[in-house]
């Protein structure tokens, strides 16, 4: 358990600096991040699933991911798009660790693994990281210093819901997984299996953050 732990850390530690890197930097940088992040994630779910309808519609639904995290980062801004994925890791994070602290009662049968307290935690780390980061970060657009600071309690409905759909994301690709008989959805990073593994929150939560902006905008 320990070993594996390390590995979390150390394979932690070079793929989120990496992928901020992209993201931040922009332009051909990021439009080069999502191609990766397309064709690596895609080959994982055309792998793991033996329907060709499943494949198909997995790769459909990847394809609307990426354009969805183009145009979110190009209209909304960097902060708004960092915003979405530090709330999605720290979900990821908190439902880890509080599972691991406190575990109790099951969640769901498709995840073993997932809590009630892992999932209280999950909230509870992402309005922590959420209220920090907008706290902390001078350069929102009107829109996002509109949305995240000037109305405290849209801003924190707005946390819990993209933590919510996180979550969630997380126990759909699990389902997929157990249809497929398979622990994870590739090898390709130590210590946490296929890159859909770390993104299953992720795909979920920028499609219905998109949405969601387009609709308060």
């Amino acid at each position: 358990m320990k070993k594996e732990f390390k590995k979390r850390i150390l394979s932690s530690l070079i793929i989120i600096p990496t992928a901020f890197f992209f993201i931040i930097k922009g332009s051909v940088f990021f439009t080069f991040f999502l191609v990766v992040f397309f064709l690596a994630t895609s080959y994982e779910w055309f792998k793991m699933n033996k329907k060709n309808l499943l494949k198909f519609l997995g790769v459909i639904y990847l394809l609307v991911v990426t354009f969805c995290a183009y145009f979110l980062r190009e209209n909304f801004g960097i902060n708004t798009f960092i915003f979405i994925i530090i709330i999605c890791i720290f979900t990821d994070i908190g439902g880890y660790f509080f599972g691991k602290m406190f575990k109790g009662p099951k969640l769901i049968k498709i995840s073993p693994n997932k809590t009630y307290s892992g999932m209280i935690g999950s909230f509870i780390s992402s309005v922590i990281a959420g209220s920090v980061y907008t706290q902390y970060q001078s350069s929102f657009t009107l829109f996002e210093v509109t949305i995240f600071l000037k109305n405290e309690l849209l801003y924190i409905l707005l946390i819990l819901l993209i933590s919510a759909v996180s979550q969630i994301g997380d126990l759909i690709i699990s389902y997929f997984k157990r249809l497929a008989k398979v622990k994870d959805t590739g090898k390709i990073i130590p210590g946490h299996g296929g890159l859909l593994d770390r993104v299953d929150g992720i795909i979920f939560a920028i499609p219905v953050s998109y949405i969601l902006f387009k609709f308060l905008i």
